[in-house]
């Protein structure tokens, strides 16, 4: 992919019988030190420059899936809300719809929502502000989260709370559109949830399978390229030894299955291969 361009917003990719497609709905920046933990800034720097203020940026790659029956939406990043939090966030080119509208749908289009966690970066569009009211987004689909996720969104701590914004949740609740699960659970022939723990307890990843190949949603278990090595965990995880056990394990059988890796947060890249050269394992881009 061309490094310079995130204004291309829509990245398709043939799996098998489903078409996937990365939909780049806009940019935002967070703290770097946050984002690399324990890695020092000397050298995480050098995968990705900071700005004045020590953010960097970071991309909101959603995952669009049509399996020819149904339409599934993997997160559905964020949303503006008023001048002091766009400006903390320096959000840049946020816009769903747009994407959508680029591949011929619309919200009404969507069957199925699943939601990674509940983090705003991630739920931000799951609903819409309608006549001062905050509505669900997509009026005609079931929104998917892991039960430990739902507790925690809805009686965080103070450590969590300012990551969970009520009204990008509560109001699919409302609307009867929320389905709670438990675990690893196959959503549709081909997808399939994979509780992983590590960011939040009830962090989830998506496994897509068709005609025997396999891509990983990563979601905040491995936000963008350069979080690849094993100890290159977020400071904002909660049980960052259960983000580094099962990134090893994924990881693990993405290289020797060939998975195809798609990163939510990665400004540049939005999706690749590993691969082993003289020993070492590398990250090939695709795309």
């Amino acid at each position: 992919m061309d490094k310079t361009s995130y204004k291309l917003q829509v990245i398709s990719h043939k799996l098998g019988r489903f078409k996937l497609s990365l939909l780049r709905s806009g940019t935002f920046w967070l703290d770097g030190g946050a984002m690399f933990g324990v890695v020092p800034k000397v050298i995480w720097e050098k995968l990705t420059p900071a700005d004045s203020r020590n953010r960097i940026k970071l991309g909101l790659n959603c995952l669009l899936v049509q399996t020819g029956d149904k339409n599934v939406l993997v997160d559905t990043g964020i949303c503006e809300m008023d001048k002091k939090f766009n400006e903390r966030f320096k959000l840049e080119e946020v816009n769903m719809d747009n994407c959508l509208e680029k591949i011929g749908l619309t919200p009404g289009d969507i069957d199925i929502v699943i939601n990674t966690h509940l983090h705003f970066d991630h739920c931000g569009g799951n609903t819409r502000l309608k006549r001062e009211k905050w509505m669900s987004s997509f009026p005609n689909a079931k929104y998917i989260i892991q039960k430990k996720e739902w507790e925690d969104a809805t009686h965080p701590n103070e450590r969590t709370r300012a990551s969970y914004l009520s009204h990008t949740f509560i109001p699919v609740e409302e609307a009867g559109l929320l389905e709670l699960i438990d675990g690893d659970v196959e959503i549709l022939s081909g997808i399939r949830v994979i509780q992983t723990g590590g960011h939040t307890q009830g962090h989830q990843v998506v496994l897509l399978e068709s005609d025997n190949k396999k891509a990983l949603y990563l979601a905040d278990l491995i936000p963008t390229s350069a979080h690849i090595k094993i100890p290159y965990v977020m400071g904002y995880d909660t049980y960052p030894l259960e983000t580094m056990d099962k990134k090893r394990d994924l990881l693990g059988k993405a290289l020797k299955e060939h998975w195809l890796l798609i990163f939510e947060h990665d400004p540049e890249v939005g999706l690749g291969y590993l691969e082993e050269k003289e020993n070492k394992i590398k990250f090939n881009p695709k795309g």
